[in-house]
């Protein structure tokens, strides 16, 4: 029975390896430093209590909540599931199968190159430079060929860096008439100083991704934003599915972004800052810590002595990281999500276990 289902599958997903989110990997964990989402919950209600009609494909009050909150008009948002959508979707819009491809610059998020897959879209696979994690833009320039989009993920996941907002705004101008460029800014409210939502006006190729995922606190509802020139939001909406956002979600997104939810966004973002200059401060002075990336967004990249040894002792014990090692430039890296202060502490106590053994 089994070969008669499996033949019927598309040759191209046969053998695709699925993105391993923090969930599906698992682990029985006390304190979860893998998905980098929020240590500090934010907590809304709702009145919602009829369901039996559809929501609206795109919530007016919620694309305004979310245009006022980043200076941009209303016909200038598209609301997503989640960040994740918006890749999705670019490719559903922009790339034909077989034919085109995308480029993205590893190490960085695998779901830019797993939708490329799905689709069948073909992948320009072009590192960043090994010692800074800018990108190659001269290479990137020898590559566009059937090029339709450029993933950038800015700041980067899960290196943490900011890339050169000069070679972002080089990149838009070598693409202006041949591709597209996408940035993601899941974690740009970490360090808003390096957004390019300014720069959407200039540039009609430029395109951002946007998340409640992470500052937010809100991983759980699923809520995200592509922003970009209506032209291209107006062939997003032929290609999303009729109703992306439940009643509930767009409800809770909305709180979020009133006055008061925002200054809690930011004191958290404060906060979660803080952990990290702490934690980074403390691993840097632990015998089996190698290297300790410089970060901008609420997660640390990590270089161990022992990386496997000290990934096993924390899942043992409860503290769930994100092993890094199997990509390109990252050997013997965790990545760390930025915890509560307690947990930051606990954290750095089984590693000192470790350490004084």
């Amino acid at each position: 029975m089994k070969d008669k289902i499996i033949h019927l599958v598309r040759s191209n997903i046969k053998d695709l390896q699925p993105y391993e989110s923090a969930r599906r990997i698992g682990g029985n964990g006390k304190i979860w430093l893998n998905a980098n989402e929020s240590p500090i919950p934010s907590s809304f209600t709702t009145n919602i209590t009829l369901f039996n009609r559809y929501p609206e494909c795109q919530p007016k009050n919620l694309i305004s909540s979310y245009a006022d909150y980043v200076g941009l008009l209303n016909d200038q948002v598209l609301v997503t599931r989640g960040a994740d959508e918006g890749i999705e979707l670019l490719i559903k819009a922009f790339c034909n199968p077989g034919e085109d491809a995308i480029i993205y610059c590893p190490p960085t998020y695998d779901m830019y190159a797993i939708n490329a897959r799905i689709a069948n879209v073909k992948i320009k696979e072009i590192p960043t430079f090994r010692n800074t994690w800018q990108i190659n833009l001269e290479k990137i320039e020898s590559n566009l060929n059937k090029v339709k989009l450029i993933y950038i993920c800015n700041p980067n996941n899960p290196t943490g860096n900011i890339i050169l907002k000069k070679d972002i705004i080089n990149l838009l101008k070598i693409t202006l008439e041949c591709a597209l460029v996408v940035i993601d800014e899941a974690y740009i409210e970490f360090s808003p100083k390096n957004s390019m939502i300014d720069f959407l006006q200039q540039y009609p190729n430029l395109i951002i991704l946007r998340t409640l995922s992470k500052a937010f606190s809100l991983a759980g509802i699923r809520c995200g934003f592509t922003l970009a020139n209506k032209e291209i939001i107006n062939i997003l909406h032929k290609v999303i599915s009729p109703y992306p956002i439940s009643t509930i979600v767009a409800d809770i997104a909305v709180q979020s972004l009133n006055k008061n939810s925002i200054k809690n966004m930011q004191d958290r973002v404060l906060k979660i800052n803080s952990n990290r200059n702490w934690l980074v401060n403390e691993l840097s002075n632990i015998s089996l810590v190698e290297k300790v990336f410089y970060s901008n967004a609420n997660y640390i990249l990590v270089k161990f002595h022992m990386f496997e040894k000290i990934f096993q002792h924390l899942w043992t014990n409860g503290i769930i990281l994100r092993n890094q090692n199997h990509k390109i430039y990252l050997n013997k890296c965790l990545r760390i999500s930025i915890g509560s202060y307690s947990e930051c502490v606990r954290l750095i106590k089984e590693i000192k276990i470790l350490s004084n053994r």
